[in-house]
């Protein structure tokens, strides 16, 4: 039997455990719903171990490796601080690695992300870019000469807590006028209004042509090419890749971000924007990179 290698992606509303090959390939998926950042974290704990638990059935784990939306320092396996769930200043590598026997790593999810497409996604053709996730909120990451660039401790690539306005909404890391306020799958929902159960149901409407969906898509495009305008002008990245679930809008999001992208780019007109670019390895990136990650150590 070949050893077991899972990975855990871990967000704001669903946690998603998969069975992932050495080539990328997921086999098999379970799912659990995350408790909300006021549970404790034993209940997170919990549903993690659930969702893995399914996954194995009954077969004896290699190792397991998280993907976690929030800040990790890496190299002690301890989540310092995350806006949507309940582990914080924690020692989750620690802890779940003794509860299962088998090793655990963790990182940032959009770092997992970064990882799945390094390996087996625009990685592949491209050795200079950022990763920008949107979903529940937005997250980053960036890729230099073929690697992952953390930062000084590991934390970089917090794109969606940008102050883009001052004294503006106050979003749940505690901050006002962060970007992910204005652009991400809460403030689409939030644009949209009390018709739609989430960004998905937006998403729906407006390619079925609903103009309050395309109005809502079309003015979190306009904000999150403002954040990427400012992210261009501190990186010149080859490329942009975006990822997460609202880049399922495809050009009634990209159409607007690219146009935003342009208009706010600093010396838009004596520079070669970066194309912009869907991530390859789809929702399940976090999962997979999570995986790849506990396997190659």
């Amino acid at each position: 039997m070949s050893p077991l290698h899972v990975g855990v992606d871990i967000g704001g509303t669903k946690v998603l455990a998969g069975e992932v090959t050495a080539e990328g390939r997921v086999l098999r998926t379970a799912r659990r719903r995350t408790p909300g950042r006021s549970a404790a974290p034993h209940e997170l704990d919990d549903a993690v171990t659930e969702a893995v638990e399914e996954v194995a059935q009954g077969r004896p784990l290699a190792s397991v490796g998280l993907s976690v939306a929030g800040l990790v320092d890496v190299a002690r396996g301890r989540v310092r601080f995350s806006t949507h769930l309940p582990w914080q200043e924690d020692d989750t590598g620690a802890r779940l690695s003794a509860r299962w026997g088998v090793p655990v790593l963790l990182d940032n999810d959009v770092s997992c992300a970064a990882i799945a497409e390094l390996a087996f996604g625009r990685g592949l053709s491209h050795s200079d870019f950022l990763l920008v996730t949107i979903g529940t909120g937005i997250g980053g990451a960036i890729v230099h000469r073929g690697r992952l660039w953390r930062g000084a401790n590991g934390m970089a690539g917090e794109f969606g807590h940008v102050r883009v306005v001052p004294d503006g909404r106050v979003c749940e890391c505690g901050m006002r006028g962060c970007l992910e306020e204005y652009a991400s799958g809460n403030a689409l929902r939030r644009l949209a209004g009390d018709a739609y159960e989430d960004g998905q149901a937006v998403t729906a409407a407006a390619t079925a042509g609903d103009p309050v969906a395309i109005q809502a898509l079309t003015s979190v495009g306009d904000w999150f090419g403002i954040g990427l305008a400012g992210l261009v002008g501190s990186f010149d990245p080859a490329a942009l890749v975006i990822g997460g679930g609202v880049v399922d809008a495809g050009e009634l999001l990209l159409g607007p971000t690219r146009a935003a992208l342009e208009r706010h780019l600093v010396g838009a007109g004596h520079r070669d924007l970066p194309p912009l670019l869907v991530a390859a390895c789809g929702p399940a990136a976090g999962m997979v990179g999570a995986a790849h990650l506990a396997r190659t150590g």
